[in-house]
C-alpha cells in the first residue's frame, strides 16, 4: 500500500512539470487567485471591524442605559438618576473594563459669526477618557479636566463653520424640562479631530455637573455607556448590566442601537466566503483546462497504463494527485504573498483623499487589514475542496479510457 501510494506520488509530480510553462502559468493564477481572496478579505474585514470599533469608540460603547422614551424623543426630559450603589457595584463587574455617565442633549452653538445645531454632551473627563475619547485627537488646547468648568470642547470642523477659535467665547442654548430656554457661555478650551468628520460638526463635551446645574437636573444623566471585553458578543455584559439596572430602565447592546454596523458584521462572513468562491471560479476554468489538456496529451500513456494492468481507480488517483500538488503549491506561495502584503501595511492605509465617502460609511480615514484566522483557513478549505471536485471530470474521463481505444490514438 505504501508503494502504491509513493508511486502514484511520484508519477503525478513528474505528469506535472512534463510542460513546465503551462504549469507555472496555472500556479501564477492560482497565486494571484489566492492572494486576491486573503489580501481583500483583510481589508474588507479591517474596513467593517474599523468601521463598527470607531462607531463604539465615538460615544456609544458595546452596552447603553437609557430612559425607555429616550431614544425617541432625546430631550433633557428623558433622564434617569445617576446610578445607585447596586448599580456601581454591577459596573465594577470583570466583564466591564470602563463606563461613563453623560448629560446628551440637543442645543444651539453660537459664536460672534454663526449658529449652529449640535449635541451637547455633559461628561466627566476621566471616565469618558477611558472608553471614547482619545487624548491624541486633540489638536489645540487640552481636553476637559477639573477646575476648567468652564471650558467647552469642540469639533475642528466646527470651529471653521463658526469661524472661530481656542480661547475664544462661545453661547450654548438648549431647553430644561420645564421647557424654557437656558444659555450659558463657554470658553473654548479645547480642539479636537475625528476620524469621522461628521462627529466634529455635531457633539460639543462639556463638564457635565455644569451641564446638569445649567439644565436645573441635579443627580440627572441621559446615558450611561459601558464598554466590555468583547465587542462582538455583549449578551452576559448586558444580562449583568440588566440584572443590576431599575427596571425601568432601557438596556441594550450596541448591535440593537445601531442596526446598520450590527448587519455588516453580520453580512460581512458571509461575503468573504462568496468572494472567495467567486475567485475561484474564475481561477476554476483555467484550472479545468489545464488539466484536460495534460490528459489528452497522455491518451496513449494512460491507455498503456491501463493495458499493463493498472485499474481505472489508480488512473484517478494520479490525476487528483497532480491537481492536489498544484492546488497546495499555488496555495502556499499565495498564502506567503498575502501575509508579507498584509504586514507592509499593517500601519494602515491612507484614504483621507475619499474620507468624505469614507465618512458616508462610518469609517475612518486610515484602513487597516485584518486577518483573521478563519478567514485564512477558510480561503484555504474552499480552494482545495473546490479545486478537487473541479478537477473531478477530467481525471475520471482519464480512468474510463479503454486500453485498445486510447493506444491506438494519434
Amino acid at each position: 500500500m505504501m508503494f502504491s501510494a509513493h508511486v502514484a506520488f511520484t508519477l503525478a509530480w513528474r505528469n506535472l512539470w512534463r510542460n513546465y510553462r503551462r504549469t507555472l502559468i496555472m500556479l501564477f493564477a492560482i497565486c494571484l487567485g489566492v492572494w486576491a481572496m486573503i489580501f481583500m478579505t483583510a481589508l474588507s474585514r479591517g474596513m467593517v471591524d474599523g468601521m463598527v470599533q470607531d462607531g463604539i469608540r465615538n460615544l456609544p460603547g458595546h452596552v447603553q442605559v437609557h430612559h425607555p422614551d429616550y431614544l425617541d424623543d432625546p430631550s433633557v426630559v428623558n433622564s434617569f438618576a445617576e446610578p445607585d450603589a447596586r448599580f456601581l457595584e454591577a459596573l465594577q463587574a470583570p466583564e466591564v473594563t470602563g463606563w461613563a455617565m453623560r448629560v446628551k442633549v440637543p442645543a444651539v452653538i453660537s459664536s460672534e459669526r454663526d449658529t449652529r445645531g449640535i449635541t451637547l454632551l455633559g461628561v466627566d473627563a476621566k471616565s469618558e477618557l477611558q472608553i471614547s475619547f482619545d487624548q491624541q485627537d486633540m489638536v489645540a488646547g487640552e481636553f476637559l479636566h477639573e477646575g476648567n468648568s468652564r471650558g467647552v470642547v469642540i469639533g475642528a470642523k466646527l470651529v471653521e463653520k463658526l469661524e472661530t477659535r481656542l480661547g475664544k467665547r462661545i453661547v450654548i442654548m438648549t431647553q430644561d424640562p420645564d421647557n424654557n430656554i437656558v444659555d450659558r457661555g463657554f470658553v473654548i478650551s479645547g480642539v479636537y479631530r475625528s476620524d469621522i468628520p461628521g462627529y466634529e460638526e455635531l457633539y460639543v463635551y462639556a463638564d457635565r455637573r455644569l451641564v446638569q446645574l445649567m439644565l436645573a437636573i441635579e443627580q440627572q444623566i441621559s446615558e450611561i455607556a459601558i464598554t466590555g471585553t468583547d465587542y462582538r458578543d455583549n449578551t452576559r455584559l448586558k444580562e449583568a448590566i440588566s440584572a443590576s439596572a431599575a427596571a425601568n430602565l432601557q438596556v441594550q447592546t450596541w448591535k440593537e442601537r445601531d442596526k446598520y454596523l450590527a448587519t455588516m458584521v453580520d453580512v460581512m462572513d458571509g461575503f468573504i466566503l462568496v468572494w472567495i468562491i467567486v475567485i475561484f471560479l474564475a481561477l476554476s476554468f483555467g484550472l479545468i483546462n489545464t488539466l484536460i489538456m495534460a490528459v489528452f496529451e497522455r491518451v496513449r500513456e494512460i491507455g498503456l497504463m491501463r493495458a499493463l494492468g493498472m485499474r481505472g481507480s489508480s488512473v484517478l488517483l494520479i490525476i487528483l494527485l497532480e491537481s492536489l500538488l498544484l492546488l497546495l503549491l499555488g496555495l502556499a506561495v499565495g498564502n506567503a504573498i498575502a501575509l508579507v502584503s498584509i504586514f507592509l501595511i499593517k500601519d494602515g492605509i491612507d484614504v483621507s483623499a475619499v474620507a468624505e465617502g469614507m465618512a458616508m460609511f462610518g469609517a475612518g480615514t486610515v484602513l487597516y487589514p485584518v486577518l483573521k484566522l478563519s478567514d485564512l483557513v477558510l480561503a484555504n478549505v474552499v480552494v482545495i475542496i473546490l479545486g478537487l471536485l473541479t478537477c473531478l471530470y477530467p481525471a475520471w474521463r482519464a480512468s474510463r479510457y479503454d486500453p485498445i481505444v486510447a493506444l491506438n490514438k494519434h
